[in-house]
């Protein structure tokens, strides 16, 4: 085992299961915040998902505040705002606000995509001229002015200001599943992140496209990719497959667009669609520990990753906190940080 292996971070959704309400779906993610920050995880970040029966993080910002004040050491990020449904002012207030309170920890991850079907992207912005994916290159390059970046001439940041008096900025990231935000990132010179986790095939190419593309520049003078990948470790390779069930249940709900909350696993064992989830095409990592480090180097190997981005999807929060102990140890996390 290499004295630092490759960092791992943590991907939340707060996922809602069955019989599960919203404020279990958020002290869940309180307890998955704070295990991997006694863990040694690098960063946790949370998802920005709307008008959704499964998933209770709603708005990245607020959530952030709360599991950056009860965390100590780990970084705490949007994966991400959703930026076509925000003004890129209101983001830059609210995140320059966090890195206030939090300096040194708090990441902005952003994404292009909605994150949620037109009609309550609609919702959120009021103004469909604003919906368009066209316009997200500007207000990227408008946020990262009004966060102090030189490069940037005109925009908000000539009349605007994130916060009175910046001592430091959060650390964004640009996020995506496409070529568009790879070579964008890369031009921009910002850290990527691939959603590899969506089952895009398109993860090595896209990679490949923001290396080539990149230019160094302030904030980073080399490419930093992460690569974000459906993770779930057992005690045994048996034990996970059996786990699993209930997230495949839901993605095969979001595929079909059937939305429903996360179903319990004697609900999945019984679900009259356990075979179509289960014949679905996943790249998901799922095993016992062994198994589970063995596919992630792999993919760290296959895709030049600089950091790996884990997202466990099952029901219940104590298997979901038992996945990021074994994987922590067994990928041999700093010790100092590890459970006793």
């Amino acid at each position: 085992m290499s004295e630092t292996p490759l960092p791992l971070s943590v991907l939340e959704l707060s996922t809602v299961g069955t019989g599960q309400s919203t404020a279990d779906a958020l002290a869940a993610t309180v307890r998955v915040a704070q295990t991997a920050d006694r863990l040694g995880y690098r960063r946790i970040w949370v998802a920005e998902h709307h008008n959704m029966p499964a998933v209770a993080s709603t708005n990245p910002p607020v959530l952030i505040a709360h599991l950056a004040a009860v965390t100590e050491r780990i970084a705490v990020g949007s994966g991400g705002v959703m930026l076509p449904n925000h003004a890129p002012l209101v983001v830059a207030e609210q995140f320059a606000l966090l890195e206030a309170l939090h300096p040194g920890r708090i990441d902005l991850g952003i994404g292009r995509a909605p994150g949620t079907d037109q009609h309550t992207a609609l919702a959120l912005r009021r103004d469909p001229r604003a919906l368009s994916a066209e316009d997200f290159p500007t207000n990227l390059l408008d946020l990262l002015g009004l966060f102090g970046d030189e490069r940037v001439e005109g925009g908000l940041a000539e009349r605007f200001r994130a916060t009175p008096a910046a001592v430091t900025a959060p650390r964004v990231v640009l996020l995506g599943s496409s070529g568009f935000s790879a070579q964008l990132a890369g031009q921009l010179g910002l850290p990527f992140t691939f959603a590899h986790h969506f089952g895009s095939p398109n993860t090595v190419a896209a990679l490949d496209l923001y290396r080539e593309t990149f230019t160094p520049s302030a904030v980073l003078d080399r490419p930093y990719a992460v690569v974000t990948a459906n993770t779930l470790v057992a005690d045994s390779d048996e034990e996970a497959r059996r786990l699993a069930l209930p997230g495949q249940l839901m993605r095969l709900s979001i595929r079909t667009n059937r939305l429903r909350p996360v179903p319990s696993l004697e609900e999945a064992v019984a679900d009259p669609e356990r075979a179509a989830a289960e014949a679905m095409p996943s790249n998901a990592v799922v095993g016992g520990p062994a198994t589970a480090v063995a596919a992630l180097r792999q993919l760290a190997a296959d895709t030049g990753a600089d950091e790996l981005m884990v997202t466990a999807s099952t029901h219940g929060v104590a298997e979901r906190l038992h996945s990021l102990e074994l994987l922590a140890r067994a990928w041999g996390l700093p010790p100092e940080r590890a459970a006793a």
